[in-house]
């Protein structure tokens, strides 16, 4: 089995095994105590927070040990916002955070507070301008990721960090996903990380809160990590993640280029090997493993279990794969492709036979996926071929704007009936009928899955035809879609 989910869970460092087990022997007293066991633990641990801390680029004195890395969200975000509160209770985050981030968000609007989401590009990407524009006196806190979790682009931290501290604003980075690579750049404020994305083991999250920065820890007060992170430290645990931060870090440079080789080659070819496949993220500006790509006409479950039963691990951001139904918060807040969503995340010491094994296998999965499902195999803006699907009815659309002078078979189109059928059956029939009409002609696509908002406006920008907009339907919403070539 090929494990390609890396992003998710990095695979155990033998450096991080090696000092678990030494650690297990070594550090099992409680490092608060005055005799031999507990000296020899807290020798361990300090020698663990520095090196934690020599690895960000910060104070032994600034950086803390949380039970998760979203224990050191939620517990870093809650400390600035209270220890800001008399500056105001305004929170900006971008639209593209981790779910740990945004959960802790929305527990702050629900609590009173004000919220301002930044929208990102088509890459996923911040503009700092938008960042600065929204700081304002009230502002007690802005997060920023230092690079997504989904799509790997990475984020302009050193230009945001900059304008928040002109604002006198704190910073919190979530550098769950590249601490491994290289410390932050840029003057941030507050850091938080997570272990077993770089190779430790999980259970370990890291805090770090720079001097001058108010900070009032919230819930019982406790007198370990700085009262930051309550409870007895899981010391093996820590000096596993020290350790293998600092192992990695060793090898990042060597092997950042050649996961960037690797993921390049699977950028450049899945497009020409899978026909209708869109590549999202920013082609340079993105963490080294980490590429993904979406498949029209593709069920995002089945391709995954497809490509599992290859012998792949992969993830993905569709709708179908996740329990609520709906796509992918980061592939929403970027308007790309969310059906048949692949995320390949490379662990070190990835081999280029896997890479390429995993490039022959993905095109038949592909195709066979989409022909279970009865998706068109016609690759043109017309017609695609398949005919028009069943339960397509023609129609005179109520269209605002067309000119009387135009003939009137130019304004026939067609509704296709796609309520109580998920992603991506409505943009399959979609594509299915859009040649029944003339240029000019519009077809309504009524659904009620949330990702329909999201994949039909992305199909016809991938297909050459014009997204008219939506409006209200009887049951769910119509989708509007106007043949243009």
């Amino acid at each position: 089995m090929v494990y390609f989910d890396a992003a998710s869970a990095a695979p155990l460092h033998p450096v991080a095994r090696q000092a678990l087990l030494a650690s297990l022997d070594e550090g099992w007293a409680d490092p608060a105590r005055l005799y031999r066991e507990g000296r020899r633990a807290r020798m361990l641990l300090d020698a663990a927070r520095e090196a934690a801390a020599e690895a960000v680029g910060c104070r032994p004195d600034e950086l803390v040990f949380t039970p998760s890395g979203t224990r050191a969200v939620h517990a870093g975000m809650a400390g600035a916002l209270a220890g800001r509160r008399r500056v105001g209770g305004h929170l900006i985050v971008s639209a593209v955070e981790h779910s740990s981030v945004l959960h802790a968000a929305e527990a702050h609007e629900a609590a009173g507070g004000s919220l301002t989401h930044i929208p990102v590009d088509r890459a996923g990407a911040v503009d700092p301008a938008a960042y600065a524009a929204a700081l304002g006196e009230d502002t007690a806190l802005a997060c920023l990721q230092s690079a997504n979790h989904e799509v790997g682009t990475e984020q302009p931290v050193a230009r945001v960090a900059e304008a928040c501290r002109a604002a006198g604003v704190p910073l919190l980075v979530d550098a769950a996903q590249s601490l491994g690579w290289g410390p932050v750049e840029g003057d941030w404020s507050l850091l938080t990380g997570s272990a077993h994305k770089w190779g430790g083991p999980s259970g370990v999250g890291l805090l770090v809160v720079r001097k001058g920065v108010r900070f009032a820890p919230q819930g019982p007060g406790d007198e370990r990590e700085s009262g930051r992170a309550p409870g007895f430290e899981n010391l093996p645990a820590v000096v596993a993640a020290a350790a293998s931060l600092r192992a990695v870090r060793a090898e990042a440079a060597a092997e950042a280029g050649r996961l960037r080789e690797l993921t390049e080659r699977i950028r450049a070819r899945v497009p020409l090997l899978v026909p209708d496949a869109e590549v999202v993220g920013d082609p340079e500006h993105r963490l080294p493993g980490v590429v993904t790509f979406s498949c029209l006409y593709v069920d995002g479950e089945t391709l995954l279990h497809e490509l599992d039963r290859a012998g792949f691990s992969v993830s993905s951001g569709s709708s179908c794969t996740s329990s609520t139904l709906t796509p992918s918060h980061v592939l929403k807040a970027m308007g790309v492709l969310s059906e048949g969503n692949v995320r390949v995340s490379l662990p070190p010491g990835t081999s280029t036979e896997d890479v390429e094994r995993f490039l022959e296998v993905l095109p038949g999965t592909v195709a066979a996926v989409r022909e279970r499902l009865g998706a068109p195999t016609g690759t043109g803006p017309g017609r695609e071929e398949g005919g028009r699907e069943e339960g397509a009815r023609e129609e005179r659309p109520r269209e605002e704007g067309v000119s009387e002078e135009r003939a009137p078979e130019a304004r026939a189109g067609l509704v296709v009936d796609a309520i109580g059928r998920r992603c991506p059956i409505p943009v399959i029939e979609l594509a299915k009928v859009i040649g029944d009409v003339p240029v000019g002609g519009t077809v309504r696509v009524l659904a009620d899955d949330e990702a329909a908002r999201l994949d039909i406006p992305a199909w016809c920008e991938m297909r050459g035809q014009e997204y008219a907009g939506e409006e209200p339907a009887e049951t769910g919403t119509a989708y509007l879609v106007r043949r243009i070539r």
